[in-house]
C-alpha cells in the first residue's frame, strides 16, 4: 500500500465555534475502505507530518470556507507509514486503529452531520429573529430607559410590567430578556450579575424583588429633593414640566390640586401672583399659564410691579415743625 487518499475539510474549531480549523472528514485506501478518525484525532493540528506534505498544502490552500472539503491522494513515505499504518498495513493513528466504514453508513454519518448543521442554523436564525422582534416591540413602550440615579425604582418596574401586559409578554423569560433593553450601562451589568446568580429560567417575581432591593430608595432624599425643587433660573415650563415629573416619581397617585398647588409654589413670587390658582385646575392649564410670562423670567419690573417696601428708614427733616419722615 503505498498511499492513501485524506479528505480534507473545513470545520469549526475545538476551541471557539466561530474559528476555522481543518479536520480530516476520512481515510480512504487503495482497495476502496474508507476510515474515519474519532474525537480530537480528527483536527489537522495532530497531523504534524502530514501538514508538511505538498499535496496537504494545496488542499489547504484550496479550501476557503466552512464545511468545503477536498480528496487527495498523498504517497506514504516510511514516516508516514509508521504514523497511519502498522506493519500488517492495518489503519491506525495515535496508538489506535481506525473504524471502517461503509459507504452506506458514511453517507448516514454526511447525512447527520448536515442535519446538525441545518438545525444550528435554524436556531440562530430564530434567535436573531427573536432578539430584532424583541427590540420592535421595546421601541413601542411608552417607558423610557431605567439610570441608577432613577428616584423610584418601585414604580418604574411597575410600568415596565403594564407595558409588558399591554404588549402581551408574559412569559418569565421574555420579561427578563427585554428588561435588558431599558437598562443604562451601570444597571445593564446588574443584569449580567443577575443572570449568572439567578439564571433566565428564574421567576419573574425573583428578578423583580432582586431589582427592588438593588435600586429602591428607602430613604427621605427623593421626597425631601422633589418638595424642595424651585426655580432658579432658565425656561419657567422648563421648571415646571421638571418639578411634576420630580413629583409624580415621588408619588404617582398624588392629586391633582396638591401637583399643580406644589408646582405653583417653587415659582419666582411676582410670577406666582400673576397667575389665578382657582383657574389652574391641573398641571396643563397651569403650564398655560406659565408661558405668558416666560419673557418676564430675567426678574420683574418697575412698571410692572407694585413697590414693595423693604425697609423703612426714619429720618429726622425738621426739627421746628415736628418730625418729618419718608419710606425709602
Amino acid at each position: 500500500m503505498d498511499k492513501l487518499q485524506f479528505e480534507f475539510t473545513i470545520v469549526a474549531s475545538p476551541k471557539d465555534e466561530k474559528s476555522n480549523t481543518i479536520g480530516i472528514t476520512s481515510i480512504r485506501t487503495e482497495d476502496g475502505l474508507t476510515y474515519i478518525l474519532q474525537g480530537d484525532h480528527r483536527y489537522i493540528a495532530n497531523h504534524t507530518e502530514l501538514m508538511k506534505t505538498e499535496n496537504y498544502v494545496k488542499a489547504k490552500n484550496s479550501l476557503k470556507k466552512r464545511h468545503q472539503s477536498r480528496k487527495v491522494w498523498i504517497s506514504m513515505t516510511e514516516e508516514l507509514k509508521k504514523i497511519y499504518m502498522d506493519q500488517d498495513g492495518n489503519i491506525q493513528f495515535a496508538d489506535e486503529y481506525l473504524q471502517e466504514i461503509e459507504e452506506k453508513d458514511r453517507a448516514d454519518i454526511r447525512k447527520d452531520d448536515l442535519s446538525k448543521i441545518l438545525e444550528k442554523l435554524m436556531e440562530t436564525s430564530q434567535k436573531k429573529e427573536g432578539e430584532k422582534n424583541l427590540k420592535q416591540i421595546a421601541d413601542k413602550y411608552m417607558i423610557e430607559k431605567f439610570t441608577s440615579k432613577h428616584s423610584n425604582a418601585k414604580q418604574w418596574i411597575e410600568t415596565f410590567e403594564k407595558e409588558c401586559t399591554r404588549f402581551d409578554i408574559i412569559e418569565d423569560e421574555m420579561k427578563i430578556e427585554i428588561l435588558r433593553l431599558f437598562l443604562d450601562k451601570s444597571c445593564s451589568d446588574w443584569h449580567c450579575a443577575t443572570l449568572t446568580k439567578l439564571t433566565v429560567t428564574a421567576k419573574w417575581r425573583e428578578w423583580k424583588d432582586r431589582f427592588l432591593e438593588t435600586f429602591a430608595d428607602k430613604g427621605w432624599n427623593t421626597v425631601t429633593y422633589a418638595l424642595s425643587f424651585k426655580y432658579k433660573e432658565g425656561s419657567l415650563i422648563d421648571y415646571a414640566m421638571r418639578k411634576e415629573r420630580l413629583l409624580l416619581d415621588m408619588n404617582k397617585n398624588i392629586d391633582t390640586k396638591t401637583l399643580t398647588t406644589l408646582i405653583a409654589v417653587g415659582l419666582p413670587g411676582f410670577i406666582m401672583d400673576k397667575i389665578d390658582r382657582e383657574e389652574c385646575e391641573d398641571s396643563t392649564k397651569l403650564f398655560n399659564e406659565i408661558r405668558r410670562y416666560e419673557s418676564l423670567r430675567s426678574g420683574p419690573s418697575h412698571s410692572e410691579l407694585k413697590t414693595e417696601v423693604k425697609q423703612v428708614s426714619l429720618h429726622k427733616m425738621d426739627t421746628t415743625n415736628g418730625p418729618v419722615y419718608h419710606l425709602v
